[in-house]
C-alpha cells in the first residue's frame, strides 16, 4: 500500500490542476500570451463588426412582378457612435435596400452616404441607430512591417463574427478597384479571408484598425492564404470626404485626357491631352489639347509624360500622381509637344 499511495496522490493532484476538471477554472490562465491577446482583441472588437446584406429588385420572367432578392452580403464596421458604418463599395454596389446586422443580431436598415469605387470603400448610416454602438480605434498603417501579427474579423460565407489570425505577408501591393483604378499601398496578409469577409476590419495586436479586408487571390474562390486589405491611412483620408461630400474630391488641373484604349491602340508614350478647359489652371499655364486638322486627322497637342517627376503612362498613373496632392498645391507637369520637351507649373483646384 505504501508504494501505491504516492501514485494515487499525484494523480489526484494532476486531476485538480488540469483545465476543464473544475467548474471555476479560468481557461485564459492556461493560454499562451498570444492566445490571450487574440481573445482580448476579439472580445473588444467584435461588437464593432457588422453584417451587411444587399438586396436588389428583379422582375420575374414568368409573372413580370418585381421582387426583392438577395444580391450579396459582406462585412463592415462601426465608424462612430452616430451610426456610420464603413464597408467595401463592391459589397453594396447596385443595392436597392441595405440591412446591417449587429453582433447581437439586431437588424437596422441603412442609407448610403457616400461611395468611392476607385478605393472600394463606402459609408452607410444606420436609420435610428442604437445608443450603445462601439467604434474601433484607428491605427497607423505606415507603422506596419512584414511579419507583424494581424487579425481579421468578419462574416465569411455568412458565418457571423468569425476571427482569423495571421501576419502581414507583404506591403505596398497593388490591386484593381471595381472602377478599374489601381489601389496602391495595399496590405497582403495570410489571415484567412473568404467571401463575406469583404469590408471587415484588419486589426493589429493592439486591437487598432490597420486595414479593410477587400480581396483575395485564389484559384478556388476560397482562402488560399493571400488576402488584401486597404490600409487604414487611405481609409482615414477617404471616409471623411465620403461623409462630407458623398465622394472623393479629386484635385484637377482642368483637362480632358485620351482614353487608355486609345493610348494603347496608337502606342503613345504618355497621356495625350484631348481638351483644355478655358479659364482653368491648365489653360492659364499654357497647356494645349489636340485639334482636328481634317475629317480623319487629329493633331496632338501636349502629351503628359511626368507629374512631379513621376512617370505617367496611362490615366491611372496620372490620377494617382495628382491624388498625392491637394487643391491649392502646385504640381510640375512635363509634356512632349511634337519633338519638344516642355515643363509647366500648374495649380491644382478642387473637382466640382
Amino acid at each position: 500500500m505504501k508504494s501505491v499511495l504516492p501514485a494515487l496522490l499525484s494523480l489526484m493532484l494532476l486531476a485538480v490542476s488540469l483545465p476543464g476538471t473544475a467548474k471555476d477554472v479560468d481557461y485564459l490562465t492556461f493560454a499562451t500570451e498570444d492566445e490571450r491577446n487574440s481573445t482580448e482583441i476579439f472580445g473588444k472588437a467584435s461588437p464593432s463588426v457588422v453584417y451587411v446584406t444587399n438586396t436588389a429588385l428583379r422582375r420575374s420572367l414568368f409573372s413580370r412582378n418585381v421582387q426583392e432578392i438577395p444580391r450579396g452580403a459582406g462585412s463592415g464596421f462601426v465608424w462612430n457612435d452616430s451610426g456610420l458604418i464603413v464597408s467595401n463599395y463592391h459589397v453594396i454596389a447596385g443595392a436597392h435596400r441595405l440591412i446591417v446586422t449587429l453582433d447581437n443580431q439586431r437588424e437596422f436598415e441603412a442609407e448610403l452616404i457616400g461611395v468611392a469605387p476607385e478605393k472600394d470603400l463606402a459609408v452607410l448610416r444606420l436609420e435610428e441607430p442604437p445608443e450603445d454602438l462601439v467604434s474601433l480605434p484607428l491605427g497607423d498603417s505606415s507603422e506596419l512591417s512584414v511579419g507583424r501579427k494581424v487579425l481579421a474579423i468578419g462574416n465569411p460565407f455568412g458565418l457571423d463574427t468569425t476571427l482569423t489570425t495571421g501576419v502581414v505577408s507583404a506591403l505596398g501591393r497593388e490591386i484593381q478597384s471595381p472602377s478599374g483604378r489601381t489601389i496602391r499601398g495595399v496590405i497582403q496578409t495570410d489571415a484567412a479571408i473568404n467571401p463575406g469577409n469583404s469590408g471587415g476590419p484588419l486589426l493589429n495586436s493592439l486591437g487598432q484598425l490597420v486595414g479593410v479586408n477587400t480581396a483575395i487571390y485564389s484559384p478556388s474562390g476560397a482562402s488560399a492564404g493571400i488576402g488584401f486589405a486597404i490600409p487604414v491611412n487611405t481609409v482615414k483620408d477617404v471616409v471623411p470626404q465620403l461623409i462630407a461630400y458623398g465622394r472623393i474630391l479629386h484635385p484637377i488641373i482642368g483637362v480632358e485626357l485620351a482614353s487608355d484604349s486609345w493610348i494603347q491602340r496608337y502606342r503613345i508614350d504618355g497621356v495625350p491631352i484631348v481638351h483644355v478647359y478655358p479659364g482653368l489652371p491648365a489653360a492659364e499655364a499654357g497647356l494645349t489639347g489636340a485639334r482636328r486638322v481634317s475629317r480623319r486627322e487629329v493633331e496632338l497637342g501636349d502629351i503628359i509624360t511626368h507629374v512631379d517627376g513621376v512617370r505617367v503612362r496611362n490615366r491611372d498613373d496620372y490620377l494617382s500622381a495628382l491624388e498625392k496632392r491637394k487643391p491649392g498645391d502646385t504640381v510640375t507637369i512635363r509634356t512632349r509637344r511634337e519633338e519638344e520637351e516642355l515643363s509647366f507649373e500648374v495649380r491644382l483646384i478642387e473637382s466640382q
